[in-house]
């Protein structure tokens, strides 16, 4: 096999493609999760956070898995943003200027990329939004002739640490100091930057962190009020001199009379029953409340996709917020297109490629444009086409995001305009379209007639179209709106003078008249009378 580089162009080597790396750790597999979330106070979270920015990193990712195990709010909107990357579509980008075999190791890859389970890649990779990083090992194998990825298995965090020296090297732990490197082709690492910072730090994980405490203490807070809320106080009265025993027969009386609704009591003692408690929920649900935007903000960049409730502000607010969830949705699709680049398009077009320059390695892109309004183009574009404006057909198709016709493919034409009695001409039968191969139609005088008389309108139309030429220029100079232009475009009427444009369409009018009674046909010639009876 040929030597295999990366996409940096250093050889690398290919265990990876005989077994995965985990296959010789197999006591990472027998390790299981402390759940440090029981019992979490601000200190102990404090130390675990710290103790992750010194390497140790199974604590801090065994309390992240904790923390979406135990908050629905959290799990819910961490799965609107892993999600939504699902449902973009993609595209393989061969290099600038692509040869021929380019080409088609584009259409290759695109086959061989749609044919893995890509929407669990992506969503697996997105795991490392929360956490800072995800890891999915590859298992490869021969397909054919070709080497291919067949399966990608997420592996939790937990069994990762990072290097002493520089704290940014992602290892499989070993039992050593600073655990084992990476294999290459072996892996998907997938290092989200949602912050600067250490790969320790980089998820956003370690901000929900506190919020999910605070809420916490929230939640038993609450909890603790509503056991006690509308319960009457009960208290017992013993008389002087009474013994230990008698004492606690009367403290097991009133703590069971709450719920038996029953109880005995020794003469001489007595329960009484006080005021219920009173109080209001209202404090512990708006802490819960704070928590839980917070929450959202620090995932989704917004409140409203979390908790509609009407604003009085119109759709300007929805609109606002639905811009910073794109920024977020543009800011993740371009790292995770990034990471399947270099780490799943390079190895797959390096191992089956050889001799493969990484510099020219293709692309994979989704797609983020967003169509614009057809009906608001549908009606400007004839208007300023009309008007002198040059506008490309690639252009239109690409504001459009509509797609060129492949060659052969049939094309969406216009409707004919009904006639003034309501008819619709029918379309040419096969008899008209038919053309004898090679002949070519001579112009006849009803031709010459028209084209002397269009090439006398010309200079007429462009005396008339000139003051809305002049704006137009303006308002694209000014960067005036299409909208704008087309209110003012009534304002043009009287400075556009048609009489010369007029005089000509009399004069054309006339001659086909004349045309018409001293009966010349379509041929310039004179029709016989004679011939016709």
């Amino acid at each position: 096999m040929a030597q295999i580089v990366d996409i940096n162009g250093k050889p690398i080597t290919s265990e990876a493609l005989a077994e995965p790396q985990t296959a010789r750790t197999g006591q990472i597999y027998r390790v299981f999760e402390e759940h440090p979330a029981r019992g979490l106070t601000p200190a102990s979270l404090n130390r675990i956070l710290a103790g992750a920015e010194q390497g140790d990193l199974i604590a801090q990712h065994d309390l992240f898995r904790d923390m979406e195990d135990r908050d629905g709010h959290i799990l819910t909107e961490m799965f609107k943003r892993k999600a939504a990357l699902q449902g973009l579509d993609w595209e393989i980008v061969p290099p600038p200027d692509a040869t021929a075999q380019e080409k088609a190791d584009a259409e290759w890859l695109k086959e061989i990329i749609g044919s893995l389970e890509l929407e669990d890649i992506i969503l697996d990779a997105m795991d490392a939004v929360g956490h800072g990083f995800s890891c999915q090992e590859i298992t490869w194998s021969l397909v054919g002739r070709e080497r291919l990825p067949t399966g990608f298995e997420h592996r939790p965090q937990s069994w990762f640490q990072l290097d002493q020296a520089t704290r940014s090297q992602i290892r499989l732990r070993d039992n050593t100091a600073d655990g084992a490197e990476l294999w290459p082709l072996g892996w998907v690492v997938h290092v989200h930057k949602a912050k600067s910072g250490y790969v320790a730090r980089g998820g956003i994980h370690r901000t929900l962190a506190w919020p999910y405490l605070f809420k916490n203490y929230a939640v038993r807070d609450l909890a603790e009020f509503l056991e006690i809320y509308g319960l009457p106080l009960r208290l017992g009265t013993y008389p002087i001199g009474a013994s230990p025993k008698e004492k606690a027969t009367l403290l097991n009386a009133v703590m069971s009379i709450g719920h038996a609704a029953a109880g005995i009591v020794p003469e001489g003692m007595a329960i009484d029953f006080k005021e219920a408690a009173k109080g209001q929920s209202d404090p512990f649900e708006a802490m819960i409340g704070w928590c839980e935007n917070t929450q959202s903000k620090i995932i989704l960049g917004q409140t409203l996709s979390a908790d509609a409730k009407p604003t009085g502000l119109g759709s300007g607010v929805s609109n606002l917020h639905g811009e910073v969830r794109h920024d977020i949705l543009a800011a993740d699709a371009r790292q995770v297109a990034r990471t399947i680049t270099r780490q799943i398009l390079w190895p797959v077009l390096s191992v089956n490629r050889p001799g493969a320059d990484p510099a020219r390695c293709h692309r994979f892109r989704f797609d983020l444009g967003e169509t614009e309004d057809l009906a608001a183009y549908a009606e400007a574009l004839p208007k300023l086409a009309s008007a002198g404006m040059q506008i490309g057909i690639d252009f239109a198709h690409e504001k459009l995001r509509i797609p060129k016709a492949k060659k052969g493919e049939a094309i969406l034409g216009a409707l004919k305009a009904p006639a003034p009695d309501g008819t619709v001409t029918p379309p040419a039968g096969p008899a008209a379209l038919k053309r004898e191969a090679g002949s070519i139609s001579q112009p006849d005088a009803i031709d010459g007639l028209v084209g002397e008389a269009l090439d006398s309108w010309e200079p007429d139309l462009t005396a008339l179209l000139a003051p809305v030429q002049a704006a137009l220029d303006k308002a694209v100079k000014d960067g005036e709106t299409v909208a704008d232009f087309q209110r003012r475009l009534a304002d043009l009427l009287p400075k556009m003078d048609a009489a010369a444009l007029a005089n000509h369409l009399s004069m054309a009018a006339f001659q086909a008249r004349l045309a018409g009674v001293a009966g010349i046909d379509a041929d310039g010639r004179r029709d016989d009378p004679a011939q016709g009876a």
